[in-house]
């Protein structure tokens, strides 16, 4: 499943994504590192080591439900459609799904540094919640962030994410063991319209919703099931 909103739209991984992915994911090395998860030594032999190990490990997961894995697309000349022109801006997954009496999820995300400060990231964590705590009937969206981690602390605060306290050693980053604060959503907090209305109604999402998309929240079906790794 595909969602857009004006110049944003999330789309599936894809295999065929593999060299702009990793052309953005390299230039940005250095900004990534001191946030992104990596792996302890212990459980290196069984990590995915390319894009396609890990592309092949999430569409696995999306195909068992577990996981949505969106790549965040960015139009700069608004044409609208998340399946023609655009730039990788970044990525966003939504992983854990978790069924039964807790339906809850995780949500991590990164941003090129080339369009970091555009509003497109927390456009993109607006979609996704409002996805997953709406159509997918999930209850519960959490989102972890390394304290440091002042700009995504943001990114969440302003959406209306509720700080609920730090869980020590809590994920592997930069090849240790860090702290993260924990910031949670309930389906019933996002109030109407859902955390895409709450942006643009404070005027933050201005320049990304407009032109011949204007309006719209469009969820566009992929080839079946859902995820293609095409």
């Amino acid at each position: 499943m595909s969602v857009r909103r004006g110049r944003v739209a999330l789309r599936p991984i894809r295999r065929r994504d593999g060299r702009v992915w990793t052309e953005v994911h390299e230039r940005n090395d250095a900004w990534l590192r001191p946030w992104e998860a990596t792996v302890p030594p212990q459980a290196a032999a069984s990590a995915p080591s390319s894009f396609a190990e890990m592309t092949r490990d999430l569409l696995r997961q999306a195909r068992a439900g577990r996981t949505l894995p969106w790549l965040v697309w960015y139009d700069p000349v608004d044409e609208g459609d998340p399946r023609g022109p655009g730039v990788l801006a970044g990525q966003l997954t939504v992983s854990g799904i978790t069924r039964g009496s807790a339906q809850w999820a995780q949500l991590g995300y990164w941003v090129d540094e080339r369009w970091a400060g555009r509003g497109i990231i927390p456009l993109a964590v607006a979609m996704a919640t409002d996805h997953c705590l709406g159509p997918l009937g999930l209850h519960r969206m959490e989102i972890v962030i390394r304290p440091e981690n002042v700009n995504s602390r943001r990114v969440v605060e302003k959406l209306g994410f509720r700080g609920e306290g730090m869980r020590p050693a809590y994920l592997h980053i930069d090849g240790e063991w860090r702290d993260h604060l924990v910031y949670a959503l309930n389906a019933d907090e996002i109030g109407p319209g859902g955390l895409v209305a709450r942006l643009t109604g404070s005027g933050r999402a201005a320049g990304l919703i407009g032109g011949p998309t204007a309006g719209r929240n469009d969820e566009l079906p992929d080839t079946p099931p859902g995820i293609t790794d095409r």
